[in-house]
């Protein structure tokens, strides 16, 4: 078997993998981007919270962490 062709068969090996692994990465990514979108929407029909006081509240949050053993 020639080096070549052993380097082109690693090669491809090793494309596979890397592609398969971009695949999973976008799918598990576009899965979560529709999960936030789904419960902003959710929040906004049902409760009528908006982004903007959603995202606040994000902001707000470690400051409410850091306070609550105090209290």
């Amino acid at each position: 078997m020639p080096a070549e062709l052993i380097v082109l068969i690693a090669a491809l090996i090793v494309t596979f993998l890397v592609f398969t692994w971009l695949i999973k990465v976008v799918k598990a990514t576009i899965q979560t981007a529709i999960t936030i979108a789904l419960i902003v929407l959710i929040l906004q029909l049902i409760f009528g919270i908006g982004p903007s006081q959603l995202w606040q509240k994000i902001i707000e949050l470690p400051q409410i962490i850091w306070q609550q053993p105090n209290q």
